[in-house]
């Protein structure tokens, strides 16, 4: 009575044996040659009968954050998170607002922000956070992104990461790639989320960084956030913080401005095979168009540069058949 058990199962298998076999790794990705290029780079290099073969202990793989593995219009995900800190801050300790830049972003004056520059953004992150121990701050984080919702699509922040990726991401692991993010975001903020959203744990976040310390408060052991900014993970910034945080250089980098640049390019200088990949911001439609007159996420050496470089440009519009998980209502 076992034998036809026996050879059902066997026939059962081999009938579905093709389908597991073909089975598509990156199915929100568009047959194209942004896809094909990445199929084929991971298969020759996890191929131990190619002269490209790279042993699983230096497959390392890093992807930007903003841009790259989720949405960053209008403004960094980050940043309303700062803001609505800053808010709370102020109610609850109103001299805050005799500073006028940090008035100014408490009553969401986006031009006097803007005017400000870059160290007025970093003044008010920094304000946002001050004092605070590590502890407390990505409590907040994930309490707030557990309820924030973005002010154009309604969606949840963590729910506008981009489906392709995380398909690419899983994809890249089951080949024994180890994953990490390389952000200009804060580390501490990223570390919040990295785990759930990507499967990325947090010892794999390479980020922005600001000063902390150590001491006991109320005879606790606290590490705690103090203003200044101890080291900026963006631009010439990322291969350093690779270097710091990973020690070996990748053989996969992804990004999606220049901001990323340096990261591909030191990625994909070393020797053997290597693969950068750029994602273009190009659908207006479902996301967002942008890149060279971007006030984020500028991209103008990688459109430039990256194709002679040998770098992947995945054309959003075209290359993704789905860009969130949940699609808008």
């Amino acid at each position: 009575m076992t034998a036809p058990t026996s050879l059902s199962t066997a026939l059962a298998v081999a009938l579905a044996w093709p389908a597991l076999v073909t089975a598509d790794p990156l199915p929100s990705w568009n047959d194209g040659d942004s896809k094909a290029r990445i199929i084929e780079f991971v298969e020759r290099v996890t191929d131990p009968d190619t002269q490209d073969y790279v042993p699983p202990a230096d497959r390392i793989a890093v992807f930007d954050n903003d841009g790259t593995l989720w949405s960053e219009q209008p403004l960094y995900f980050q940043f309303y998170f700062a803001l609505d800190q800053l808010a709370a801050r102020a109610e609850a300790d109103p001299a805050l607002l005799d500073d006028p830049l940090l008035k100014s972003a408490v009553e969401g004056d986006m031009a006097a922000i803007a005017e400000a520059g870059t160290e007025g953004l970093l003044k008010i992150v920094m304000a946002s956070y001050a004092d605070q121990s590590v502890e407390d701050f990505i409590a907040d984080a994930r309490a707030w992104l557990a309820t924030a919702r973005h002010p154009e699509t309604g969606l949840a922040y963590t729910d506008m990461v981009y489906q392709p990726m995380l398909e690419l991401l899983r994809y890249l692991r089951d080949e024994d790639f180890e994953t990490f993010i390389v952000s200009g975001g804060g580390i501490h903020f990223v570390r919040a989320f990295s785990e759930s959203a990507y499967n990325i744990p947090p010892q794999n976040v390479v980020g922005t960084t600001g000063e902390t310390s150590y001491s006991l408060a109320d005879g606790v052991p606290t590490v705690t956030k103090d203003p200044g900014i101890l080291f900026i993970d963006d631009k010439a910034g990322k291969p350093v913080g690779i270097d710091m945080h990973i020690g070996r250089r990748p053989i996969f980098a992804a990004g999606n401005s220049d901001g990323d640049f340096e990261m591909l390019e030191w990625s994909t200088a070393g020797e053997g095979p290597r693969l950068g990949l750029i994602v273009h911001h190009t659908d207006a439609e479902r996301e967002w168009a942008y890149d060279r007159d971007s006030h984020v996420g500028q991209l103008v050496r990688g459109l430039d540069e990256g194709p002679d470089r040998g770098w992947v440009l995945v054309d959003m519009a075209a290359d993704w058949a789905k860009i969130w998980p949940k699609e808008p209502q």
